[in-house]
Formats: structure tokens, C-alpha cells, sequence
């Protein structure tokens, strides 16, 4: 009896500790609270199961690359939406389509050798009411648009091409004749644009030569972005503002396994602007995003809070490699902005930027819109460990009465810098440094512009 009841003790003994031990290894978020099982749940989009499938050449649209054909493509949709839904399928071809909305139920798939290319006319796209630039205004949807939908799914192997470099090319002739021109003065599209939606997934996908942000969502929750590959060239035309993925006031968001190389940052967290834009409700904060087991290319940044962005939380950045970024991760502090960063980890990443660490005041596009100056900017538990990384500059910190920095963590990382000076760390308060190596090295196998257009609006 003794010996049964010692062993009902150890064998209850036992459980405990595996359970405990189960717990504490559970993956978090930099905040402490658990990382939810949504985030580790990923599988394929099954098109089987999504309904009828409506192939464009079967409703009459030309595999012709030359005909716009938005309104056939728009047809198609609108006929699924109506029979309850079901998958617009585009297959092995080139349509040339301006903007398409899709629906409640609809879902798009392109077939390896599908290409939707988009119109490089301005005067084929509507003017509409959207977000950008942290912004509700009248301005151009994108190529493919969702708005208000609950499961709603981008997949296949093929491709959207959003045809920039008329796009291109106008805008750097128009920022000759005028520098002061804002990235909205020339008028063009984005390519994907999801807003005030719901258990959204990308995936497979090809999404190259955007006229201005690749990818953008707003006030969205549940998004997956999976296995994507999203380019914009820096050469022999820049393709400017084509950001990656933008993620404007946005919850519980996955990156993964995606490749990304634009001529802009990589992945942006946007959510307003102006001196007064915490009280307006068509901006918010971005709350549980995870980006993670992805390769960036050449890029501004590979992870940027700004330029317009209010409050960014619980932001994890991990097991990654970067490759020629401009920044690793840059703070966009702006003066006319109430602003809040925190918890923010960056873990396990490793390659090249041109800088490190890049932190100063903002000012591109500054508008105070005749109102006092915001007194909150800060930036606090931020967290870089596990970084094995070489670049031209270690640290660009500016310190200013304008922002505070505070409860940095650096751990276990490695930094190889032309340029490996330390004193700008001075800017943050409370900095935590455990097993930190920065080393001067006398020269880098990676060549860096002396100045980029990453450079404008810093000030």
C-alpha cells in the first residue's frame, strides 16, 4: 500500500514537471503572454474545398497581353459571388487587368505560368476613398483588392506583375523637376490591398514590379503571408516606394517563409500620422506580429516602425538571413506624431546591412496641420540577440529631446563594422548589453551607395 502510494506520488511528480516544463518552453511573445497556436497552425489552401472553380478562359477572357480586359475579370468575379462563391482561376497566360474587388467568398489562384499584369495607364484606375500613407483619402485602389471579407485566400504558383516602370520613370522625372514632390504626386497603383478583413492567407505567390507599395493591409486580423516572393528592382531603374508588406493597424499578423527584395523597406508597420493621430479611429496600433524564417535581399530595411505609425506591440523578427539591406531595423521617430514602439525582439538573424541599428527624427512630409507638437515618442524594450551580422555602420543613433530611448537589450550578438563606434548607444537609457562583440574590420565584401534614396527624409 506504502509502496503504491509513493508511486502514485512520483508518477504525479513527474507530470508536474513535464507539464511545467512544457509551459516555460512555450513560445512568447516579448511581452511574456503565450504566443497563441494560430501562428504555428499553417497548411496549404486546399482550392477543392472553396467552392466552384471559375477558370477566366472558360467566361471569355483572352490569354492577350495586350487587351485590357479588367471588366471580363471583374465579370467572372462578381458571377461567383453571386452563385455563393468560389475560386477565380487564372491559368498559364498574361491578362492585362487594372483593379478587380473581390467578394465575399471569392478566392483568387494562379496556375504556375499565370501572370495578372497590371496596366501601367493611371487613367484605367479608379479613384476610390483607401488608406495610404497613413491616411483615409481619394486616391488609387490596387490591382487586386478585398475589403470587408472573412476568409479570404490568395494561392498558386503564378504571379502578379504590377508593370511599374512607366510608373518608374515618371516619378523620378517628376522629383527632377520637383524635389519636393510627395510619393503620392505621381499617381499609381499598388498591387495587393486587403482591408477590414479577416483569416486571410497568401501564399506560393510571385509579386514583382509594383508602381508603389508591392503589398499592403489595413485593420485586418488573422493574416498569413506564406512562402511569397516579392520584388522590385533597385537597378537600372529604381522602383521607389515599393515596400514589401505593409501592415497598417493590424493584429495578429504571420510572416513566413517568404523571400522579399524592393526598392523600399522590406516590412513596414504603418498606422497614421499627424499630431492628433492616436484619437482618430481610422488609424490604430499593430499588435502581435511574427515574422520569421525569411531571406531579404537588397532593401531599405528589413523591418521599419514608421514613417506613419502610432503604436507598434508585441513585434517579433526572427530566424532570418539579410542579405545587402540598407538597415537591419530602423526606428522612424516623427516630430509631428505621437509615436510608441515596444517589445520588440529581433532573435536570430544573421548576413549584411549597411547599418546596423538606425534611429533618428523623421521629417519627411512634416505637418503639424496648425496644432501643438505631440509630447509622446517613445521607443522601449526592444530586444537584439542572437545576431551575427556585418555592415559599413554599427550604430546610427540620434539622440533628441524630441524622442526618448529606453530598456534596450542587446545579447549574444556578433557585429563586423567599418565603422564600429559605440558612443551613439549613449542615446538610450537603460541599455543592457550581455555578451556583445562589435570588431573593426578594415573592409566588407559588400559595396554600399554612398547615398541612396533611403536616405530622404531624415532630417
Amino acid at each position: 500500500m506504502k509502496f503504491q502510494n509513493k508511486s502514485s506520488l512520483l508518477f504525479s511528480l513527474l507530470i508536474l514537471f513535464f507539464f511545467s516544463s512544457g509551459v516555460k518552453s512555450q513560445d512568447k511573445f516579448p511581452d511574456g503572454t503565450l504566443i497563441p497556436k494560430w501562428f504555428k497552425e499553417n497548411k496549404p489552401t486546399d482550392i477543392n474545398k472553396l467552392g466552384k472553380k471559375y477558370i477566366l478562359t472558360d467566361f471569355g477572357v483572352k490569354n492577350d497581353s495586350t487587351v485590357l480586359q479588367t471588366k471580363q475579370v471583374q465579370a467572372v468575379i462578381d458571377e461567383a459571388a453571386k452563385n455563393g462563391g468560389g475560386v477565380i482561376i487564372v491559368p498559364k497566360g498574361t491578362f492585362l487587368i487594372s483593379s478587380v474587388f473581390f467578394k465575399q467568398g471569392t478566392h483568387l489562384h494562379l496556375e504556375k505560368g499565370a501572370v495578372l499584369k497590371g496596366s501601367d495607364d493611371i487613367s484605367d484606375y479608379p479613384v476610390v476613398t483607401t488608406r495610404m500613407e497613413g491616411q483615409t483619402v481619394k486616391y488609387f485602389p490596387a490591382l487586386i483588392n478585398a475589403d470587408g471579407l472573412d476568409g479570404f485566400t490568395i494561392s498558386g504558383k503564378g504571379t502578379l506583375n504590377g508593370n511599374g516602370l512607366r510608373f518608374w520613370k515618371a516619378f523620378w522625372k517628376r522629383r527632377e523637376w520637383n524635389p519636393k514632390c510627395t510619393n503620392m504626386d505621381e499617381m499609381r497603383p499598388r498591387i495587393i490591398y486587403i482591408s477590414n478583413s479577416k483569416n486571410v492567407q497568401i501564399e506560393d505567390i510571385t509579386v514583382k514590379n509594383s508602381p508603389f507599395w508591392s503589398t499592403h493591409y489595413y485593420k485586418s486580423q488573422f493574416v498569413k503571408l506564406l512562402n511569397l516572393t516579392i520584388l522590385a528592382p533597385k537597378e537600372p531603374v529604381k522602383a521607389p516606394s515599393t515596400d514589401a508588406v505593409d501592415i497598417d493597424a493590424c493584429s495578429d499578423f504571420l510572416i513566413k517563409n517568404c523571400y522579399m527584395s524592393v526598392n523600399d523597406d522590406a516590412i513596414a508597420l504603418k498606422g497614421g500620422k499627424g499630431p492628433k493621430a492616436d484619437k482618430d479611429p481610422n488609424n490604430g496600433e499593430n499588435r502581435n506580429i511574427i515574422i520569421e524564417d525569411n531571406t531579404f535581399g537588397f532593401c531599405h530595411s528589413a523591418l521599419t516602425c514608421g514613417s506613419e505609425s502610432i503604436h507598434n506591440y508585441n513585434i517579433i523578427f526572427r530566424n532570418s538571413t539579410v542579405k545587402d539591406a540598407s538597415r537591419l531595423l530602423h526606428l522612424k521617430m516623427r516630430p509631428d506624431t505621437p509615436q510608441h514602439y515596444e517589445y520588440i525582439t529581433l532573435d536570430n538573424i544573421k548576413g549584411n546591412v549597411k547599418t546596423f541599428l538606425f534611429v533618428k527624427g523623421w521629417n519627411q512630409f512634416f505637418d503639424l496641420k496648425g496644432e501643438e507638437a505631440p509630447k509622446r515618442r517613445l521607443a522601449n524594450n526592444i530586444v537584439l540577440k542572437n545576431i551575427d551580422i556585418s555592415c559599413q555602420t554599427a550604430f546610427d543613433i540620434e539622440k533628441s529631446d524630441l524622442y526618448q530611448l529606453k530598456d534596450f537589450t542587446f545579447e549574444n550578438v556578433k557585429i563586423k563594422a567599418l565603422k564600429p563606434e559605440e558612443q551613439n548607444l549613449n542615446a538610450i537609457e537603460n541599455l543592457k548589453k550581455t555578451n556583445v562583440t562589435v570588431t573593426k574590420i578594415a573592409s566588407l565584401n559588400q559595396s554600399y551607395d554612398k547615398k541612396d534614396d533611403s536616405d530622404e527624409g531624415k532630417k
